[in-house]
């Protein structure tokens, strides 16, 4: 087994979703396996996930350097990359502000950011619906109440809306750039 960026002791992991393909954690000797993975996403996914630069410059800094806080984990057929998962603690500002305007009031470590991307060769497929679980537990574990979509989802992104309301999701108002985005969480607990 590699050696692994975060793992909180998670006995649940690696995890087969189907014959495979698993969930596991972000290693360390994952840069250029990630580094393809991003280079592989369609222009329109690179549009639409956008938590930090999609480059292979930006997966080897993120593989050679650990933020114990936020869980990052991977789909994985065989040695190739097919998902990426990032689970954040700490919530930024503008979904603090955007919240607040509709009377909820997140609290970095208690309210995560989250941010999912399949690959566009294995979108559809299911593999999301089977890591949510996963995805779920680990965040209740580390004491989250809710998963707050980080930066929530485009408006005309109909496929992953019909995701997130699936998985639990509520949307939560939203902001307008370009387009209009929908805020949207999924309540863990109290």
């Amino acid at each position: 087994m590699s050696p692994t960026l975060q793992n909180p002791s998670s006995p649940s992991l690696p995890a087969t979703l189907r014959p495979g393909i698993s969930l596991d954690w972000l290693s360390a000797n994952d840069a250029s396996s990630l580094g393809d993975y991003f280079a592989a996403l369609s222009a329109e996914s690179k549009r639409r996930f956008q938590p930090h630069p999609l480059t292979h410059a930006w997966a080897a800094e993120l593989c050679a350097t650990r933020n114990p806080a936020v869980r990052r984990l991977v789909l994985r057929a065989g040695r190739q990359i097919i998902g990426y998962f990032i689970l954040d603690p700490t919530v930024g500002v503008d979904e603090l502000t955007r919240y607040a305007a509709l009377g909820v009031l997140l609290e970095s470590g208690r309210d995560w950011l989250f941010a999912p991307s399949v690959a566009d060769t294995h979108q559809n497929q299911g593999l999301a619906s089977k890591a949510m679980p996963h995805l779920i537990a680990l965040a209740r574990q580390a004491g989250a109440r809710s998963l707050v979509l980080m930066g929530g989802t485009q408006g005309t992104n109909a496929r992953a809306i019909a995701f997130y309301e699936k998985s639990g999701f509520e949307r939560c108002g939203g902001y307008q750039t370009d387009q209009w985005n929908h805020d949207m969480r999924l309540r863990l607990g109290p």
